[in-house]
């Protein structure tokens, strides 16, 4: 069915053109062109959108006669507006208004902007604008870092293994999409780092309780990735470099064609940093003669990272048959060192690396009131593979000022089992072939009802080889399928004059993985053969919860949520995956857990030219079967490799609070806590879960400047800082903590600035940032030391018309 659709897709033909224009110029109350001002156009089974340009213009063509609503959005400032076409061009001009100049009864309304509507749906959920981060060297992961309820866990600098936390939970039980689309279909050459803020439209982070037309298996939350959606012909393109020969670049845009509709999108990007910063600490030191240790500051030697890649995409935009329809190609591949195993041990690795890549197809087809009104479609999917190569072939050991090792007589030794870790020397290579789809259809039985049903498909047929083995060995060698179908049926409701918000959702679960190894064994006649060893488990799971939001006055409004949610294994805890030293585990279990979020949220309000708001949420998360690394490892600091296991039952409970406020669109403040304890039975006794920080604080201010040197130009002030709270990685022994303070992680306040100069225009935006200004040792995951104080210039351009 989903094939005779796709046909019919491409061979309806095109809608006949319309023939007026509606433009104009997009100002605020004092004249001046408001940075990342949207315009969204709708009426009748028209729904466009346009970015202003650089001069402030927008446009709007091929247009029918009518009445349209106009939608312009700018940062939480929002207006309504409405034009008549009446078979003629229409020149429109927009000027945004201060609070004060609104009266009842003008045509254009002061309104929630998009970002609020969403995150008083009921969800626990932040909505992240990208346009400031846009013009600075932010990464798209220091911007989730300074949200509420968020924490990125990374092993080192750029290119480093990241995990997402939220309210405590992390690694796999986050999931991470790009438009839907689970981010590990992509392979670890693209990544979030990889893409640039200016081709976000929208960062959604949802705690706890995941939304069913994301289904997918977030057991703690999901991370939503929302691709810029503008149709108009644009273009953008920054470079930075920095510290640690840290040189990143990127360029996208997109080209429309307004007669046909038919469109191109094309992106690019290439990252690469020596991570050369200075590293000290307990496992930083050189052995000399006579097995004497002296600790040392030294430079990491074995850590340079390299990613590129690119995607290009054709298709149409707003034509009758498609508002968005693409075929389209991803490419990228990317290499990365690897300076240690899970800890930062006294003997550092040399030579090992791991090199991949990933091609992927992908089709993408949207509409709204297809066939009949009300009724949605969205399909989004990708095939192709990846594949990824660990090395490690030298034997020689390294110390950590980066020469060979000596032994207590002074000579230089080498591993006797040939290879920078344990396991003798490889070449391990795995490929994949991946799939990955999202279909979902909603319909609108009026303005108060809607029901959605939504299916995500993932798929991995993976082979292991390696070349330093046999020919037999490689010959005969295992294959790793997985494949996960998760379906969803929410029903979504309004009353009381939209007052009352509901979701009521269900999903269900299924996974199937198999295990295949060739075996020789001897048949009852003496003759060897060869079989296959096969282990493989089909599981189903059924999941369920709500949302629900009720304005107690139109600033004020009450939020909760729950779900029972399911997180089944994913390919690196059952598989392995040697590359991140990781041990394979076929048995393990997926993980459960029942999630309740209650919270309310204050604003926006303004007065004058203050705008403030305020929002908390309260959580628990009962874990049952909960995935992460046994509890007793964490005493052994020289583990190389990791093992996934079922830790066992478990509780996390706490709050996250933020608070925002602006003044005349000039100043800004935002600040934001989380603090939580999370808990699981190890041997029959409670006690917190290692390697976790239990509370975080982020705070940045803002001040803006304009027409400073130039006219019409506009220069930025930025600080953030970033607290994280003490917390070890050992499990509490009792009375007894001597030698406890071996494993803790300190302590840690990070502090960043930021200057950026738009110039007129704003086609051209210039900015430097320093982070962590006074240089603080700074920690992650099992105590691994991250990059020190840090210094990067940025230059972005871009342009709205050709």
């Amino acid at each position: 069915m989903k094939h005779k659709l796709l046909v019919l897709f491409l061979i309806l033909p095109l809608a006949a053109v319309a023939q007026y224009s509606l433009s104009g110029v997009v100002k605020d109350a004092n004249g001046y062109v408001v940075l990342g001002t949207q315009i969204k156009l709708s009426g009748g089974s028209l729904s466009r959108t346009k970015t202003v340009n650089g001069s402030g213009k927008y446009e709007f063509k091929d247009l029918p006669s009518g009445t349209f609503n106009l939608e312009i959005t700018s940062g939480n400032y929002i207006e309504f507006d409405q034009v008549v076409i009446q078979n003629a061009d229409l020149r429109h001009d927009i000027q945004l208004k201060n609070d004060k100049d609104y009266e009842l009864g003008e045509v254009a309304l002061r309104g929630e902007s998009a970002k609020s509507k969403m995150e008083k749906h009921g969800f626990a959920l932040n909505v992240i604008k990208t346009d400031e981060a846009a013009q600075r060297n932010i990464q798209t992961n220091e911007l989730l870092n300074t949200s509420v309820g968020v924490k990125i866990r990374q092993n080192g600098g750029l290119g480093s293994n990241v995990e997402y936390s939220l309210n405590g939970l992390s690694g796999s039980a986050v999931r991470i999409f790009i438009d839907g689309i689970p981010i590990s279909t992509f392979g670890s050459s693209y990544n979030l780092n990889s893409i640039p803020p200016s081709m976000i439209e929208r960062i959604e982070v949802y705690k706890g309780v995941v939304p069913g037309y994301l289904s997918d298996d977030a057991l703690g939350g999901a991370i939503n990735i929302v691709l810029n959606q503008a149709t108009n012909t644009n273009f953008n393109a920054s470079v930075s470099y920095g510290s640690f020969n840290t040189l990143q670049a990127s360029v996208n845009g997109l080209y429309r064609f307004d007669r046909s509709g038919f469109t191109v999108k094309a992106s690019g990007f290439h990252n690469y940093s020596d991570n050369d910063y200075k590293v000290s600490g307990r496992s930083v030191l050189i052995t000399g003669i006579g097995g004497v240790q002296t600790p040392i500051t030294a430079r990491r030697f074995n850590d340079a990272y390299r990613s590129t890649g690119g995607m290009v995409q054709v298709g149409y935009t707003d034509v009758k048959w498609a508002d968005q329809f693409f075929v389209g190609f991803t490419g990228s591949d990317d290499y990365k060192e690897v300076q240690h195993g899970a800890f930062m041990t006294i003997r550092p690795y040399k030579g090992r690396f791991y090199e991949s890549d990933a091609t992927l197809a992908n089709l993408i087809y949207q509409k709204e009131d297809l066939f009949i009104k009300g009724l949605d479609v969205n399909v989004n999917g990708y095939y192709g593979r990846r594949n990824r190569q660990l090395s490690d072939t030298l034997a020689q050991a390294y110390s950590w000022n980066g020469e060979p090792a000596i032994d207590f007589r002074g000579n230089e030794y080498k591993y006797i089992w040939g290879s920078q870790q344990e396991g003798g020397p490889t070449l391990a290579k795995i490929n994949r072939n991946v799939a990955s789809i999202r279909t979902g259809l909603s319909y609108a039985f009026n303005k108060n009802h809607k029901v959605l049903a939504n299916h995500v498909f993932s798929g991995i047929d993976r082979q292991d080889s390696d070349a330093l083995r046999s020919v037999l060995e490689n010959t005969f060698v295992g294959t790793r399928d997985l494949r996960k179908n998760i379906f969803a049926l929410t029903y979504e409701f309004n009353a009381f004059d939209n007052k009352l918000q509901a979701s009521l959702f269900g999903k269900y679960y299924q996974q199937k993985t198999i295990n295949v190894d060739p075996a020789i064994e001897t048949d009852v006649a003496g003759n060897k053969q060869i079989v296959d060893e096969i282990i493989s488990s089909n599981k189903t799971y059924n999941g369920y919860g709500f949302a629900l939001s009720y304005a107690l006055v139109p600033n004020v409004t009450l939020l909760g949520s729950a779900e029972k949610a399911i997180r089944l294994p994913n390919e690196t805890e059952v598989f392995g995956n040697d590359g991140d030293n990781v041990v394979a585990n076929s048995s393990i279990s997926p993980e459960q857990s029942k999630n309740y979020n209650l919270g309310f949220r204050l604003g926006t309000f303004n007065f004058n030219k203050n705008q403030f708001t305020v929002s908390a949420n309260l959580f628990t998360r009962n874990i049952k079967d909960r995935i992460g690394l046994p509890i007793e490892s964490s005493l052994n600091i020289n583990e190389e490799l990791i093992l996934y296991v079922n830790q066992g039952s478990g509780t996390s409970k706490g709050f996250d609070a933020q608070f925002n406020y602006t003044y005349d669109n000039n100043f800004g403040v935002n600040f934001n806590i989380s603090k939580f304890d999370l808990k699981i039975e190890s041997r029959g006794i409670e006690v917190n879960v290692p390697n976790t920080p239990f509370l975080t604080m982020n705070g940045n201010l803002r001040y803006s400047f304009k027409d400073l040197i130039q006219k019409k130009s506009q220069f930025n002030i930025f600080y953030t800082l970033y607290y994280t709270d003490e917390f070890s990685f050992l499990v509490p022994q009792g009375s007894n903590t001597v030698g406890d303070d071996f494993f803790k992680v300190p302590e840690q306040l990070v502090q960043d600035i930021g200057l950026s100069y738009a110039f007129p225009r704003n086609n051209f935006v210039m900015s430097f940032d320093v982070k962590n200004i006074f240089d603080k040792p700074v920690y992650d995951n099992l105590s691994v030391q991250k990059p020190g104080r840090a210094f990067y210039l940025k230059l972005n351009y871009s342009i709205n018309k050709f």
